[in-house]
């Protein structure tokens, strides 16, 4: 057990921070699993290492929320986040709520909730990996995973470039850039490293899978259409006891060299009746970008089409 101690700028602060009957400082209490103390304008927490210094990310991004707000809505948003969340799948440390917009996307939420492996094919825009981190972290925060893997298929990179940490990081890096965008606009990029760092959240190439069993995890694969069928059924027979997976992407967008060669094309017939497992087909209309995204999806779409050999 360790204290750690927060100095606030004066009783103002306080106030605002602590929120109605110190709404604020319970719910953080309640997420952490810590005890915190207030005295004037000094804050104690106090628990297990890890969890303390979890808390304190927290605290200081919703002292940062007052500093931005005088009045303090963004800190009682930021508590917002521990709380409950109504229809939303997750809420973020500044209190935004990620929610479903479409039909598809809430059948696709629900699916997640209730089956072991979803697949989701679909356009880029549709939702398919924020939608599946922010459900990652609903399940990481009810305790119902104990860690996030997040992985995706480094095609430009090459998946033979070796195990080499250093040289292969740097190289493959750019291309996994992408995949934290969701965890920090969910998270705030100080709790993200911090679960980073300690390896609550994982993000690596695919080839980082191979010879691993991975239990108690929530598994994402993003850019499913560029994992070749071996890679695919590797990744698969990854999981271990109280793991779920979800594997996304769009099988217009395939980078391998044949086509034919993707793992996802097949997947839904291969794993057709298989217990546990549900297919959310994704379109345009549940694009969520830039309304202007669906006409150029459209138009490729027609274009494409007058381009097949009749």
């Amino acid at each position: 057990m360790v204290t750690k101690k927060v100095h606030l700028k004066g009783a103002d602060e306080a106030l605002r921070l602590f929120g109605q009957n110190d709404q604020n400082l319970r719910a953080i209490e309640h997420t952490f699993s810590v005890q915190i103390f207030g005295r004037g304008d000094v804050l104690s927490i106090r628990g297990a290492p890890g969890k303390v210094e979890k808390a304190l990310v927290a605290i200081h991004e919703m002292r940062d929320g007052i500093g931005r707000d005088g009045n303090g809505s963004d800190a009682g948003a930021a508590a917002g986040a521990f709380s409950s969340a109504g229809e939303a799948t997750y809420t973020s440390m500044l209190g935004k709520a990620v929610r479903p917009r479409t039909a598809t996307q809430k059948e696709y939420v629900k699916a997640i909730e209730q089956q072991d492996l979803v697949i989701a094919i679909g356009p880029a825009g549709t939702g398919k990996t924020y939608l599946a981190v922010a459900c990652a972290l609903a399940a990481l925060k009810e305790g119902k995973v104990s860690k996030i893997v997040l992985t995706r298929p480094v095609v430009e990179a090459g998946e033979k470039l070796g195990f080499l940490p250093g040289d292969f990081y740097e190289k493959v890096n750019p291309y996994l850039r992408p995949l934290y965008d969701a965890f920090y606009s969910m998270l705030g990029p100080d709790r993200f490293r911090l679960y980073r760092d300690e390896e609550t959240i994982e993000i690596a190439p695919l080839a980082y899978m191979r010879g691993r069993t991975l239990e108690g995890a929530f598994i994402i694969l993003d850019e499913g259409q560029n994992a070749t069928p071996e890679q695919m059924k590797m990744l698969l027979t990854r999981m271990g006891q109280g793991s779920r997976m979800v594997v996304n992407g769009d099988v217009t967008q395939i980078d391998l060299t044949p086509k034919r060669l993707s793992g996802l094309v097949k997947l839904p017939e291969i794993l057709k009746g298989v217990p546990g497992m549900q297919l959310i087909q994704f379109t345009a209309e549940d694009v969520v970008r830039h309304p202007l995204v669906k006409e150029i999806l459209r138009a490729y779409d027609s274009w494409e089409n007058q381009q097949e050999p009749h």
